[in-house]
């Protein structure tokens, strides 16, 4: 099993769900209003008067099988729109409970 923690512009609204669900991917964990700065590029996104978009963030926990898949539908969206920003990061998963 793997998690992947996935930082994206609130203007994606439901999109990334969607993703995932087309996927089969039901379960995650999302965060609200999470702010931050991208290490590539890309503005802040700090939610406030100066940088007043805001990201939110999403975790899900995939069979390893479904990692590929859903890095692929995030890059697809990311490569329609960059300046809005998608990042994923992967990690395992040593146990659930």
């Amino acid at each position: 099993m793997k998690a992947i923690f996935i930082s994206y512009n609130q203007a994606y609204g439901t999109e990334i769900i969607e993703a995932l669900e087309k996927l089969g991917q039901r379960g995650f964990t999302r965060f609200d209003g999470v702010s931050g700065r991208g290490s590539k590029d890309g503005i802040p996104h700090l939610d406030n008067h100066a940088w007043p978009e805001y990201n939110d963030g999403l975790l899900t926990i995939v069979e390893d099988s479904l990692v590929q898949p859903v890095l692929d539908a995030l890059r697809g969206k990311d490569a329609v729109t960059p300046k809005l920003g998608i990042r994923a990061f992967v990690w395992n998963v040593e146990d659930i409970l």
